[in-house]
């Protein structure tokens, strides 16, 4: 059987450019060597490379998160050098990484989100307003970025103007967001027509983070995250539906891992994440390990549905 050739994409010029290299270097070494022949590109050196090697590549693995990698623009790229890539095209990367047309198409889906407001770079913050409107604490967030980069729960009103410039570093848009004090959930699908559920994961940050923050995603033995979640079936299967018609309501492909926070009986979508964690101990992984896919095969399954994909597109 033929090798295929497959380049992987890892680094980046985002904020999140250390964890793509260090995913990068894990899925390198996932990957069955000998049924592809890897090479290698960061896009903050390597995209001529990239173009210039497109007729020899038969998919690509984007293993990117943040702008400039989860955001539609390298999978643009890939589409005009007509290379097969995992996940989610253009348009649902997009609308995934903008958190704010992600919850619009969320409540069209009947999907329930915190309630929000948002914020310019140009308005002025009534501080006031916000805590009458969503009370405290609030949840303080930059419509684009990715890993829980730029934002903040914000306790006291004094506060929430440093909070808000923060998430101005990230974006010149900014959600504000009531807080939902409830259990973290996350669930990953996987497909392009016909999606499959993942076991649905519970996060559990160590007492010491407030929240599944960048620190607390990245830092060893920060969070303890159980698979399947200490919910039950009725719950299970609600969190799976809820994860499935948020892939869909977003236009994803290939998988992706919705977050969401379960207080009482209802269920809050926070974000999709098109290109999760992919690494041997990430969310994603974790849970396809537990629905029996090693991690080897899923990336396996992955090309297969990118390849796949692109027939069907093309």
């Amino acid at each position: 059987m033929k090798k295929r050739t497959i380049a992987l994409l890892s680094g980046g010029i985002s904020s999140e450019r250390e964890v793509s290299i260090s995913s990068g270097d894990q899925v390198y070494e996932a990957l069955d060597h000998n049924k592809y022949d890897i090479i290698r590109y960061d896009p903050k050196t390597d995209l001529p490379q990239l173009v210039s090697d497109a007729p020899k590549i038969d998919a690509a693995l984007i293993i990117l998160h943040g702008p400039f990698g989860e955001d539609g623009t390298v999978q643009g790229l890939l589409d005009l050098l007509d290379i097969p890539y995992q996940g989610s095209g253009v348009l649902g990367s997009a609308l995934a990484m903008n958190k704010l047309a992600s919850k619009y198409l969320y409540e069209k889906a009947g999907l329930l989100v915190p309630p929000y407001v948002v914020i310019g770079q140009k308005e002025t913050l009534d501080a006031d307003a916000c805590v009458q409107q969503l009370g405290l604490p609030l949840v303080v967030k930059p419509v684009g970025s990715g890993s829980s980069v730029g934002i903040s729960i914000v306790k006291s009103k004094d506060l929430l103007k440093e909070a808000v410039d923060k998430a101005f570093e990230q974006d010149s848009m900014v959600l504000i967001e009531m807080y939902i004090d409830g259990i973290e959930l996350t669930g990953g699908v996987i497909g392009n027509d016909q999606l499959e559920a993942l076991p649905i994961i519970e996060i559990v940050p160590d007492k010491s983070f407030e929240f599944f923050d960048y620190e607390a995603k990245y830092t060893a033995g920060a969070t303890n995250e159980i698979c399947p979640a200490r919910i039950n079936d009725m719950m299970t299967q609600k969190a799976q539906k809820i994860a499935k018609t948020a892939h869909r309501a977003l236009f994803c492909k290939g998988y992706s891992r919705t977050d969401i926070i379960l207080k009482d009986q209802d269920m809050f979508v926070l974000e999709t994440n098109t290109i999760p964690g992919m690494t041997a101990t990430s969310l994603l992984p974790l849970a396809a390990g537990k629905a029996g896919i090693p991690f080897s095969q899923l990336l396996d399954r992955l090309i297969e549905l990118s390849v796949e994909g692109h027939k069907v597109n093309r």
